[in-house]
């Protein structure tokens, strides 16, 4: 299969390849309900059902990890052919959590725990299903390019609705109770449009590599499911895996690892921690698609090694920057922060596409199961870990996430692909 290399950006093109207009109205409303309540959902423990800081902080990090344990199921089901089903699904998973947190009695944590864990559940189970969707309608580099758009649409979506939901703070315990409400509503809206895509795959690719249609006329990119590869056994991945368990810690650096730093060692204004948050939204939004474009014409594996680089160069320029102090620490953290934003965007234009490069067309959903397992593994714990190693000093943080990150980049870099012969590819290649 002959593999094309997208070299413009043609927005009616991005909205096929990404499922549809109104799979993409689905993914705005979805993450704009999202931004109004996920951000503040510990404040909403603590404000609205009066609960402990740590107690609501431990029954959130319960509620991810348990809903990590659905990832397997989702696998399965998508390998069977489910499409927007799962996605829909996904949806309304968070519906019955926002409903299950506005019944929530106050001062009982358990009521929380479990709208947190049916929160997770869907939170985890979406990425793998979008991902499936759009691998299931689009092919190749543009299926890339969908992916990355995706991505921007939906920090867009999360960055509106945080801005929404914080001009909405001041009405305090009621304006919270009110926006997880919206959200609700937003989730249902979002998985009504979602299921009325009606795209399902084939849950095999047929030898002559004719895609599943859908009711919108919508088929298989790479075959029935989507995948680059053949059929055949799911790839082992366990360095990609491995690795992704650490590159996911720079999803948290811009909201975990930067405030920790600047308030409490740099002794910095919060603005700059706002500041930079800001820009990371808007750096993504405006540069995910076409950085991820202008790299395709490297091979995926090689672009998500490289992310690893620049992600422990931005790392060491953090260790640089914090060793400044004074009124330059700041300012030069907030310039670093561009080059880990840029670390990250290109991290996540590569990394799931290169997954759905990889599996084979039957055991798509498995696979990116696995790997939505290993990227919640890392959300999970770098929170922990970046707060233990803080008080140890800048080197610990910032040498020790470096030293993984290379490592992690090896790893990625020098990790045999299980070859595919041509002819047993799913697909045609378009």
């Amino acid at each position: 299969m002959t593999t094309r290399t997208v070299t413009s950006i043609r927005p009616r093109a991005l909205v096929r390849a990404s499922g549809g207009p109104r799979y993409a109205v689905a993914l705005a409303v979805d993450a704009l309900g999202t931004g109004l309540l996920r951000p503040f959902l510990l404040l909403y423990g603590v404000m609205v059902l009066r609960l402990s800081a740590p107690a609501t902080g431990i029954a959130m990090t319960v509620g991810v990890v348990v809903g990590l344990l659905c990832m397997p199921a989702v696998g399965r089901w998508l390998d069977r052919g489910a499409r927007s089903t799962v996605v829909a699904a996904s949806m309304l998973v968070r519906a019955l959590g926002v409903v299950l947190l506005l019944a929530a009695p106050a001062g009982h944590v358990w009521p929380f725990a479990a709208a947190a864990l049916v929160l997770g559940a869907g939170n985890q189970a979406w990425p793998a299903a979008h991902a499936a969707l759009v691998a299931t309608v689009a092919h190749g580099r543009e299926r890339d390019a969908a992916l990355a758009a995706g991505r921007a649409l939906r920090n867009a979506g999360l960055g509106v609705g945080a801005l929404l939901a914080t001009a909405c703070l001041a009405g305090g315990a009621a304006a919270l109770q009110a926006l997880a409400a919206v959200t609700g509503l937003a989730y249902l809206t979002a998985a009504a449009l979602a299921r009325s895509v009606h795209l399902r795959a084939r849950p095999a690719a047929p030898p002559d590599g004719d895609g599943a249609k859908d009711g919108d006329g919508a088929t298989g990119g790479d075959g029935a499911t989507g995948g680059d590869g053949a059929g055949g056994p799911a790839p082992r991945m366990r360095a990609l895996l491995a690795a992704n368990v650490v590159y996911v810690f720079c999803l948290n650096v811009p909201e975990i690892a930067l405030p920790l730093v600047l308030v409490t060692q740099l002794h910095a204004s919060p603005v700059w921690s706002a500041a930079i948050f800001v820009a990371n939204t808007v750096l993504v939004v405006a540069l995910q698609v076409p950085l991820t474009v202008l790299l395709s014409r490297f091979a995926r594996r090689t672009v998500l090694a490289l992310a690893g680089v620049v992600l422990a160069v931005s790392y060491l320029g953090f260790l640089a920057a914090t060793s400044l102090g004074g009124g330059w620490g700041a300012p030069a953290v907030a310039a670093v922060s561009v080059v880990c934003t840029l670390g990250e965007i290109v991290y996540a234009g590569s990394a799931t596409a290169l997954v759905t490069a990889l599996a084979p067309a039957p055991v798509l959903g498995r696979t990116l199961a696995r790997f939505e397992l290993s990227t919640g593994f890392g959300l999970a714990v770098s929170p922990a870990a970046i707060t233990a190693l803080a008080p140890h000093g800048p080197t610990a943080l910032w040498g020790g996430l470096a030293a993984a990150t290379l490592l992690s980049a090896s790893a990625v870099a020098t990790e045999k692909d299980r070859p595919v012969p041509p002819k047993t590819r799913a697909g045609t290649g378009g």
